[in-house]
């Protein structure tokens, strides 16, 4: 089966009727000024000749960013309208939207159930109502939770997106956010540790030192068991981390930003697997036997895993096996 896409268009800050305090849209979207439709439906057409059938029936067309459900409503259908064409039996699989979870009701979801859109993400951020208020968010955890239920009611995807390390928001809060979200049972997350970017809320509030970011490693690790977390729930996690791109990488100022965020964290999560193989072993030589296919989880980034291994006293050979499962590891001499 192909790989599922996104033909995404970004709408940036269109229908956000507030500032939050870590938002840069142009540094995150990369984008400046509205999309248009002839943009969008000459994308369309673009991607439309260039994939097979089976790639076409897995990729959805997706507006993020901006609220999709608050900008001007008739500006809404008109971006819907334009890609109906590209929607159907021999094309596209259906619409992706992103939105705010206070911009979601039963009328909304009429129109975008009649235009095709099968999947909807609310930018969750944080089910904690003192972190919401202070960040700016301007809706409440109750109101994520109420779109979340009217989105399933209506049989179309959800996905729930959070943020790591927002002022306010300890390991606790974090943790207790990831129990609230998948209670809510979707079919997808989205997690984005906290980065400060330049001319945002976030950036004042660090250079007063009101506020400190988590580092890199403290977010790897938290993430790394938020991963493992939603996994265990069957909840798919389809980003982590923030998507690499120049026009924000320059704009960063401090947080939690790697290119290869959630490779650090799936290396996190095999390095604890391997460590717990050590529980009760003495130091020395070892093998330990992993599906190829998570070959350079296992090892690590620029071999990390081996380094903090060997740091240890445990000096370990990773060998391919293709007998056990993925995420097993079967320990050896």
């Amino acid at each position: 089966m192909a790989t599922h896409s996104n033909i995404a268009f970004f709408i940036p800050h269109m229908g956000c009727k507030n500032s939050c305090s870590f938002c840069n849209q142009n540094s995150i979207s990369g984008k400046t000024t509205a999309i248009t439709i002839s943009e969008i439906r000459s994308s369309c057409l673009s991607v439309y000749k260039t994939m097979s059938l089976d790639q076409k029936r897995t990729a959805q067309i997706a507006f993020f960013g901006g609220s999709f459900t608050a900008i001007n409503r008739n500006l809404m259908i008109k971006y819907l309208d334009c890609v109906q064409d590209f929607i159907g039996y021999d094309g596209f699989f259906g619409i992706r939207i992103s939105t705010r979870p206070d911009a979601i009701d039963e009328e909304i979801l009429e129109i975008l159930k009649a235009k095709s859109v099968n999947a909807i993400e609310l930018g969750a951020q944080s089910m904690d109502d003192f972190v919401l208020e202070k960040n700016l968010r301007g809706h409440t955890a109750k109101q994520t939770e109420k779109a979340s239920k009217l989105i399933k009611n209506y049989g179309i995807e959800l996905g729930l997106q959070m943020m790591v390390g927002l002022p306010l928001q300890d390991e606790k809060s974090v943790i207790d956010t990831s129990v609230k979200i998948a209670s809510l049972k979707p079919q997808t997350v989205r997690i984005y540790p906290v980065v400060v970017l330049k001319n945002t809320l976030l950036e004042k509030w660090y250079n007063s030192g009101e506020f400190k970011p988590f580092d890199l490693n403290s977010s790897v690790d938290l993430c790394s068991r938020l991963l493992e977390y939603f996994n265990l729930h069957n909840i798919n996690v389809i980003r982590l981390g923030l998507h690499a791109q120049k026009s924000m990488e320059d704009d960063i100022v401090c947080g939690a930003y790697h290119p290869a965020f959630r490779e650090l964290c799936e290396n996190k999560i095999y390095l604890r697997k391997m460590t717990k193989l050590f529980d009760g072993k003495n130091p020395g030589s070892y093998k330990i036997f992993v599906n190829s296919l998570e070959l350079s989880k296992a090892i690590g980034h620029k071999r990390s895993n081996l380094k903090k291994l060997k740091s240890d006293g445990y000096n370990v050979v990773i060998v391919c096996d293709e007998k056990c499962d993925k995420g097993i590891l079967r320990l050896g001499l």
